[in-house]
């Protein structure tokens, strides 16, 4: 497919909402769409977090100081991490779930916020913080009981200074790290996992087939948030081009395949996605 002109300079919102409108799109999103709830992006344009290096699959699996570091600073960012609340962005896209306009969401964000904003039809590319997994027995105990566990075994901890990563991580001293009691499961007091996918590790396949099977039904992609450094997620816009259907980009800063969307805007989805909302809404510009 010719990707149309580029509209970031003219009337890019009302373009973006006459490419969506009479179509059942699908949206794929990533870290920018959460940035606006307090969460950082490892990319984004106002983050300082580029030059960090994120847990490792293989390395969490295989080493138990790994998994200390990672807890001692997941018990600190999570506080934080779990009181983030959905923006103007996610709300944005539940209200075009509801009223038909978009079929499913398939996302690269671990934190639930599509789902708390309303959201129904939400395909976890990356799994979701709010559970966590026994690497020995493959129980799953939700998130918020492992973080009061390990507040228990470590009482004070919450009064350490942190910063917040995407992943609910958080810069935490040597010294104390090796006082850090690590949880273990409740069953067979096995390693926990987040159940997520770390870096290096590979997005289990029925996720992968269930997304192309949404994104397969779909008349339109529009991603939002998302640089698409990772494949993972630009899989999912070489298919759209393959399939031939109209590609937009809602992104603050460039993004990997710009040259395949049909209309590509440089801004904050908070501000972009409500505007595009209303304008198919007072339009009655829903798929017939």
């Amino acid at each position: 497919m010719r990707p149309l002109e580029n509209t970031s300079t003219e009337q890019p919102i009302t373009a973006l909402a006459a490419l969506l409108a009479g179509r059942r799109f699908v949206a794929l999103t990533g870290a920018g769409c959460s940035t606006e709830s307090g969460i950082p992006d490892y990319r984004g344009p106002e983050t300082r977090m580029r030059a960090r290096n994120p847990i490792q699959g293989r390395e969490f699996a295989r080493s138990a100081d790994v998994r200390r570091r990672y807890w001692a600073r997941a018990v600190v960012g999570w506080e934080r991490f779990s009181k983030a609340k959905p923006n103007p962005a996610h709300k944005a896209l539940a209200a075009l779930e509801h009223e038909g306009a978009l079929s499913a969401i398939i996302t690269q964000n671990v934190d639930g916020l599509h789902q708390e904003a309303g959201s129904r039809n939400v395909i976890e590319l990356h799994g979701s913080l709010g559970d966590v997994i026994c690497l020995e027995c493959g129980v799953i105990e939700p998130r918020a009981s492992v973080q009061r566990r390990l507040l228990e075994q470590n009482p004070g901890w919450l009064s350490l200074a942190a910063e917040i990563a995407p992943d609910g991580d958080a810069e935490i001293s040597q010294e104390h790290l090796e006082r850090f009691v690590v949880a273990g499961c409740l069953a067979c007091d096995g390693p926990l996992k987040p159940r997520v996918v770390f870096f290096g590790e590979n997005v289990p396949k029925p996720v992968v087939d269930s997304a192309f099977a949404r994104l397969h039904e779909g008349a339109a992609l529009l991603v939002v948030g998302s640089s698409l450094a990772v494949f993972s997620g630009y899989r999912f816009v070489l298919r759209a081009a393959e399939r031939r259907i109209p590609i937009a980009m809602v992104n603050l800063g460039p993004a990997r395949g710009a040259e395949l969307s049909a209309v590509r805007i440089d801004g904050k989805a908070g501000e972009v996605l409500p505007k595009v909302a209303e304008l198919l809404a007072a339009n009655n510009l829903k798929p017939a």
